[in-house]
C-alpha cells in the first residue's frame, strides 16, 4: 500500500512539474510571507537606518513586508548565529558589514563560520567612506603637518575609535602602518562617546565614517584632513584623499551588503538581488545615501562575493601586522 502511495505521489509531482503546477511555481511565488531582515546593531544607528530605508523601498515590489530584527553584540556574531540557524528559503536575510564579511575570520581563533562558504551572497549595498578627522583647534592643518605632529609626539599621541575591530579602528591601523606612525588606540563603546570626547578635547583624532562625521564637518565642529578612498568622496569634494597625499594604499570604508544562509535557491537570490538593485536606483534612496555620504555599489551576487573575499584577503594582512585579536 505504501509503495503504491509513493508511486502515486511521484506521479503527481511529475505531472505538476510537466504542466506548471504548484511545485513548478513554488519559487515563482516567492515571497509569500514576510521576510526577516537581521541587523547586527541596535535600533537607531546608521546601519539600522539604512536597513529600514531599503526595506521600505523594496517592499512594494516584493509584495511582502521586510521586518527588521535587531540582533546586536559580539562583533555581529549574534546576528550571524541567528542567520545560520535559519532555513535557506529566502525568508531570513542579514545586512552584513566589515566584521562578519572581512574582519572576524582574522580576529577570532575559533570562529564558528566561514564567510567564504557559510553565506549566500545576495548583493552589495554600498560603502561609507572613512575620513581622518580632528577637532577644530588641532594644530595640524593638513595631513603632512599631522604626520609631523605625531612623529614629534613620540608615543604620546592617541586616537579614538568606536571599538576594537571596527572599520574605524582598522583604517587607522592601516594608516599607521603605511606612514610609520605610533599612535595609542583609545577604544570606546560606540561612536557617540568617541565623538563626544573628540569634540570635548580628551582625544584629538579618529577615523570616522562620513555618516556620523558629515553633520559635524559641515557645522565646523570637526575638520577632515583626508578621505580613505581612491577618489574623493561625493559628500566631501574639497577634502583630498590619502592617495592624493602620498598614501595610495590607505583605502578604507564601512562595507555593507545582504547575505543569507548557505544553500539559498539561485532564483530567490536573483530576485532579491534585482529588488535590491532597483531600490538603490530610487530617488529616495539616492537622496538618503547622499545625505549619509553612503556610496551605492549595485552589482550581481558574484560581484559582491568577489569584492568581499578580495577585501578580506587585504584586511587579513593588515590585521596580522597590527596584532589585533578579539578572543
Amino acid at each position: 500500500m505504501i509503495r503504491h502511495l509513493a508511486r502515486a505521489f511521484g506521479a503527481a509531482i511529475a505531472c505538476a512539474l510537466a504542466f506548471g503546477g504548484p511545485a513548478a511555481s513554488a519559487q515563482g511565488s516567492y515571497p509569500n510571507q514576510p521576510i526577516k531582515w537581521l541587523v547586527p546593531y541596535a535600533a537607531g544607528g546608521g546601519t539600522d537606518n539604512i536597513a529600514r530605508q531599503l526595506a521600505d523601498a523594496m517592499q512594494p515590489s516584493l509584495g511582502q513586508p521586510l521586518v527588521i530584527d535587531n540582533r546586536p553584540g559580539a562583533s555581529t556574531n549574534i546576528a550571524v548565529g541567528a542567520l545560520m540557524q535559519a532555513k535557506p528559503d529566502g525568508y531570513t536575510i542579514m545586512q552584513a558589514e566589515n566584521a562578519a564579511l572581512l574582519f572576524n575570520e582574522h580576529m577570532f581563533a575559533k570562529l564558528p563560520y566561514k564567510p567564504a562558504t557559510d553565506f549566500t551572497y545576495i548583493g552589495a549595498i554600498g560603502r561609507i567612506p572613512l575620513a581622518l578627522v580632528v577637532r577644530p583647534d588641532f594644530q595640524a592643518q593638513n595631513l603632512a603637518q599631522f604626520v609631523a605632529f605625531v612623529k614629534a609626539s613620540g608615543d604620546k599621541a592617541s586616537y579614538a575609535s568606536p571599538g576594537i575591530g571596527t572599520p574605524h579602528h582598522m583604517a587607522m591601523e592601516l594608516f599607521k602602518q603605511k606612514a610609520g606612525l605610533t599612535i595609542t588606540h583609545v577604544a570606546y563603546k560606540g561612536g557617540a562617546p568617541a565623538l563626544q570626547d573628540i569634540m570635548g578635547g580628551q582625544v584629538p583624532m579618529m577615523m570616522l565614517d562620513l555618516t556620523a562625521a558629515l553633520p559635524y564637518i559641515k557645522t565646523g565642529k570637526l575638520r577632515a584632513l583626508a578621505v580613505a578612498l581612491p577618489q574623493r568622496a561625493k559628500a566631501l569634494p574639497d577634502v583630498p584623499t590619502f592617495a592624493e597625499l602620498g598614501y595610495a594604499e590607505v583605502n578604507a570604508f564601512a562595507f555593507h551588503g545582504l547575505i543569507g544562509p548557505a544553500g539559498m535557491n539561485p532564483e530567490v537570490v536573483n530576485r532579491l538581488n534585482a529588488e535590491l538593485r532597483k531600490a538603490l536606483q530610487t530617488p529616495r534612496i539616492q537622496q538618503v545615501f547622499s545625505e549619509f555620504g553612503f556610496e551605492a555599489l549595485p552589482g550581481s551576487p558574484k560581484d559582491f562575493h568577489d569584492l568581499a573575499r578580495a577585501e578580506s584577503a587585504h584586511w587579513g594582512q593588515v590585521i596580522k601586522t597590527s596584532g589585533v585579536r578579539l578572543d
